[in-house]
């Protein structure tokens, strides 16, 4: 049974919660300048877990023809068989519907628009197979999150949400982009599409540099509209520069640093954000 749920949390990737969850967080403390109702802010996490699980069950659905193929991917749980596809697929359905039920304990509204969050969740995997901006599908998912947080509170869109998710968006594509650069080979191979795979590895970087630019714009226009102070804008400047150290992590002829960048710099970054988000709302100057 120990070995199942191993099997399960390296299938989903239950650490990488981490990048998602603290930006929602930060959606509810924005929204509501402060916390929530006890059962509201339970709800929320539920549908953001749940969500996120369906996600990556769906991904690693989909992908498993081209994971089998992969020397990066050749020991995961979903290629190796410790969980057969049909468990993955009964993973993503239940988490979805999970999600469904998460969003219909909050409003109408919510339990309304979260086809839209499942049709998401479902084509950024599929999406490899089209587009080359898959990044940005990945990106999509991000956007919505703060603002189902805020239909989930509130019942209405703001232009700070909308800010805070183009944000994340942006800094997910960003980072997404760094993490297609360790298959670009094999994503030219069997046909897969990807910012690097197209356009190789220092437009790539490039891309990815122009995306977390955005995402610091946008995130100044989330302290504007959210009436954030200046312990905020410090937060920002110290997430800035951990971008720059991830940034400076990526090199066009040395990509050995990827796995550092991508799971402990972003790590940091998602969390710091909600420290300073918090800070602020909480202890005003």
């Amino acid at each position: 049974m120990i070995k199942k749920i191993k099997a399960y949390a390296d299938l989903i990737k239950l650490s990488h919660t981490i990048f998602a969850l603290p930006f929602a967080l930060s959606a509810v403390l924005i929204v509501e300048r402060g916390l929530p109702s006890l059962d509201k802010l339970i709800w929320i996490l539920v549908a953001v877990i749940s969500g996120r699980t369906a996600g990556m069950a769906f991904n690693r659905f989909f992908d498993l023809p081209f994971d089998k193929l992969n020397p990066r991917t050749k020991n995961w749980a979903s290629v190796k068989g410790l969980v057969k596809p049909f468990e993955i697929l009964i993973l993503a359905i239940v988490s979805s519907l999970i999600l469904i039920f998460s969003a219909y304990q909050l409003n109408k509204l919510a339990f309304y628009l979260s086809p839209v969050a499942l049709i998401l969740l479902i084509l950024y995997p599929l999406g490899k197979r089209f587009t080359n901006f898959v990044h940005l599908l990945l990106g999509a998912v991000y956007f919505i999150i703060p603002i189902a947080v805020e239909v989930a509170l509130k019942g209405e869109i703001s232009p700070s949400t909308v800010f805070l998710g183009l944000g994340m968006a942006f800094w997910v594509a960003g980072f997404d982009i760094f993490y297609a650069l360790q298959d670009i080979g094999f994503d030219r191979k069997v046909g897969l599409h990807s910012i690097p795979a197209k356009f190789g590895i220092r437009k790539a970087i490039l891309f990815a540099r122009i995306f977390h630019t955005l995402t610091f714009i946008f995130l100044v226009l989330t302290g504007i509209y959210g009436n954030l102070g200046i312990i905020y804008y410090i937060g920002l400047i110290i997430l800035t520069v951990f971008l720059i150290y991830e940034h400076n992590l990526i090199k066009e002829n040395d990509l050995s640093k990827i796995n550092k960048a991508f799971f402990t710099v972003n790590g940091f970054i998602s969390i710091l954000y909600m420290i300073f988000v918090a800070l602020d709302i909480f202890i005003k100057i």
